[in-house]
Order: structure tokens, then C-alpha cells, then sequence
């Protein structure tokens, strides 16, 4: 799609260069902390891991922007360094410009600066991106300089930073100098849903979109959340091909690819807390409702029965005449998701397949009459037991129970409304 077309000034998801917008998301201002605290501990060094395209880069660019003009500062990219020419990277983003010098004389230059900034209050910042890659002299020389210190306080403060998990080489013996420095092992999370949906939306303002969410509805922003993880630089890669092989606005779903993922590095970190709950809350199943292709709402499974019908007192309403009034129902149970049909008259459909109960899977697409509704969880990838006959005993008890209720509802509702004005009956 031609993107002024879609009234968009420039590409609002680039994959290289200074993004159009910063997005702050939980898991980058966590991070942002890290960085500030490594800068005010005594003896800060820190550990910073995320898988490609995590947004590694982005936010050490955000936090660098952050600091004032004169803090001494130097970002390195470790991969495949070996110590000279670590040095001159180091010594060149202080300032220097060197003659040729061997790797002792450069090291001796990075010693007597730091210790001169460290005494006067100002220890430097040392970022060394793909941490892992360095030439194994070159880490060396990192622990030699890890070593120095003015009084009680470390004169070269450390953020290492790499695309795995450190442990393993901060557990090596010869990493002592640095590993008994670690004041922070922080590992990068991705975006939740509410957060993808809102990084796309702002990229989409900043690139002149007046109506980011006509572009990228709802359901298309939780689909790109679920290709992508939510990891920021997969988001920016799916939903920039998600544009391009769209034909008309908004874009559809089926426009997104779906690629294999990278996982969290945190895999690899055992002793790794979980965050809040509050902050990243468990994946609840979502159901978007089509019909003809187009998505007419997004429904979140967020209680434990969902009854779906044609009448307005369901849970999910559908207003067709190929819909029964109360149609199917869905049952929660634990991590999975029961679908029920109430002896409709159209029946209920699982992938072409009529149903009379069925454990949904992630992706299973439900018919109902000329609607399809899709049903969204990643994580319902296996099915669950249901206990059996005895789960099935309660989910139909349940059901009449709900029935009930519903139709109470509804022949209440089609009861005249009471009136002051009308005639009283004398007895």
C-alpha cells in the first residue's frame, strides 16, 4: 500500500535508524532505572539482556539522550573486539585521538582517566553492547579496569549488555573482578497487548495518521502482539509488512505473518523473579466476531461462562437470523476453554467440523449461522483433561442455571414499565 494513501507522511515503522516516536512501555522503564541506578551505586555494574530485537539499542539510545552533555560516556559494540582495539573505541568516545600505541600504553591512557574523573565525582559509563562476542583479551582488559577504584567507590562504572543470558560467562573464575560487582541482572520483557496497541497507534500518529486505529484496529493490534510477542522490533517488522501487503484500509488480519519467535532470555536465568501480575497480567482467551471478512467486535474472555445467542441478553450477542437465541456457550476451566452448543437450530461449527462440544485451540475459527468467530490464546496449545463426564454433569447444570436467569431477564423486560399515570384498581 502507497503510504500517503493512507495519509501517512513517512514510514512509520522503521527497522533502522532514530525511531519516529519513543514509546515507554513497563519493561523499558524498569530498565531505564537500571541504567540510572548502575550510574549512582558506588560500585555499579550491570548486566542488560534481551533477545534480538528486544530493543536494546533503542532504549540505551533513550537513556544516553537523557543524561547532560558533559557526563563521560562511551557506547562500544563488543562484537569481535580484541583489547587494542577496544581501547581506542573506548578512548576515542572520551575524547582522545591517539597515535599508534600498544594495548598497555592504551590501557594505562583508559586507567589515568577514569581514576582523574572518578576523584573529582564524576566516575565514566562504560556501555558495552553484545557483551558476548568480545575477543576473550579484551574482556580481560574490562577486568583489569573493573579493578580500579578512588576510596570506596569504583572509578569506571560497566553496563554489559548482550542478546543471552551472562551467567554463564559471569560465573567463570576468571570474570571474579566483575561478577562481585553485579548490582542489577535485568532481563528485558516484551510489551503486553495494551502496550503493543499503543506503540502502534503512536507510530502511526507520528508518521501523520489522524486515524491510527482505522489503520490498525483492534483485533489486527492484538494479532501483530501475538506475531511479534511483543517484542518491539518484530512489531515494527510485522506491521511494516503488514502495510505493504494490504490493499485497502483497515488493514485485514490476514495481512499479518506470523514467524517463529525468539524467547525471553530470562529462560536461561533460573533464579529470575517473575514480574507483578499487575504489570503483565496472564493471557486471557480473546474471541473477534466476522462476518463477510470484516471484524465487527473483540470480545475478552475474562469470566468463567459466556453464553452466545442471537437475543441482547447474552453475554456475546449476534443479531442473525441464522443465530439462535441463546446459541453456545463457553466454560472456562483452568487454563482451558469448553464451547458448548445449546441444541441450536443452525449447529455449532469448529473449523467446518459440527461440534456439540469441543475443546477450543488456539487460532480455531467457531461458525456460527454467517458469522465466524475466531478464537485467540496462545497458550491453548495442548488440550487440557476436563475431568470428564463429571465436568461436562456440571458445565450442563451450570448452563440450565444461566438459562434460567436469561430468560427471567428477558420476559422481564417485556413487561410494561410501571406508570404513576396509570388508573389504580378500587377493591
Amino acid at each position: 500500500m502507497d503510504l500517503g494513501s493512507a495519509g501517512l507522511s513517512g514510514q512509520p515503522f522503521p527497522t533502522h535508524g532514530k525511531p519516529l516516536a519513543v514509546f515507554s512501555y513497563a519493561s523499558k522503564e524498569a530498565a531505564i532505572e537500571v541504567l540510572k541506578s548502575t550510574c549512582e551505586h558506588a560500585t555499579g555494574l550491570s548486566l542488560l539482556q534481551g533477545p534480538t530485537l528486544s530493543g536494546k539499542s533503542t532504549l540505551i539510545r533513550s537513556f544516553v539522550e537523557s543524561l547532560h552533555q558533559d557526563f563521560s560516556l562511551a557506547v562500544i559494540d563488543g562484537k569481535g573486539l580484541n583489547t587494542t582495539n577496544l581501547l581506542i573505541s573506548v578512548l576515542h568516545q572520551f575524547g582522545y585521538n591517539l597515535e599508534l600505541c600498544s594495548a598497555n600504553e592504551l590501557l594505562g591512557l583508559v586507567r589515568v582517566f577514569a581514576l582523574q574523573q572518578a576523584a573529582a565525582g564524576e566516575p565514566p559509563l562504560l556501555i558495552i553492547e553484545n557483551a558476548h562476542e568480545l575477543n576473550p583479551s579484551a574482556m580481560r582488559a574490562l577486568c583489569e579496569l573493573a579493578e580500579l577504584r578512588v576510596r570506596t567507590s569504583s572509578a569506571l562504572k560497566f553496563v554489559l549488555v548482550s542478546d543471552r543470558s551472562l551467567q554463564t560467562i559471569m560465573a567463570d573464575p576468571s570474570m571474579a573482578s566483575m561478577a562481585k560487582r553485579v548490582v542489577h541482572d535485568f532481563h528485558l520483557r516484551p510489551m503486553n497487548r495494551a502496550e503493543t496497541k499503543k506503540y502502534l497507534h503512536l507510530k502511526l500518529t507520528a508518521a501523520g495518521s489522524e486515524f491510527p486505529a482505522f489503520i490498525l484496529p483492534d483485533a489486527v493490534c492484538m494479532d501483530i502482539w501475538h506475531a511479534s510477542g511483543g517484542w518491539p522490533g518484530i512489531v515494527d517488522r510485522v506491521a511494516l509488512l503488514a502495510l505493504a501487503q494490504a490493499k485497502t484500509l483497515p488493514v485485514a488480519v490476514s495481512c499479518i505473518e506470523h514467524a517463529a519467535l525468539p524467547q525471553g532470555t530470562w529462560a536461561e536465568h533460573e533464579t529470575l523473579e517473575p514480574l507483578a501480575d499487575k504489570e503483565y497480567p496472564p493471557e486471557q482467551p480473546h474471541l473477534i466476531v466476522t462476518n463477510n471478512g470484516s471484524v465487527l467486535n473483540e470480545f475478552l474472555v475474562d469470566r468463567s461462562r459466556v453464553i452466545i445467542g442471537r437475543s441482547e441478553h447474552n453475554d456475546i450477542s449476534i443479531n442473525s437470523q441464522f443465530v439462535s437465541r441463546h446459541h453456545a456457550l463457553l466454560v472456562r476451566h483452568g487454563t482451558a476453554t469448553f464451547l458448548m452448543d445449546l441444541n441450536s437450530s443452525n449447529g455449532t461449527f469448529v473449523n467446518s467440523r459440527r461440534i456439540s462440544n469441543h475443546v477450543l485451540m488456539h487460532d480455531d475459527v467457531i461458525t456460527l449461522g454467517d458469522h465466524r468467530i475466531k478464537f485467540h490464546n496462545p497458550f491453548a496449545t495442548q488440550h487440557e483433561a476436563l475431568d470428564g463426564i463429571e465436568f461436562a454433569d456440571t458445565a450442563i447444570m451450570k448452563t440450565l442455571q444461566d438459562m434460567r436467569n436469561l430468560l427471567a431477564q428477558e420476559n422481564t423486560a417485556l413487561l410494561p414499565t410501571a406508570s404513576e399515570n396509570l388508573p389504580t384498581i378500587q377493591t
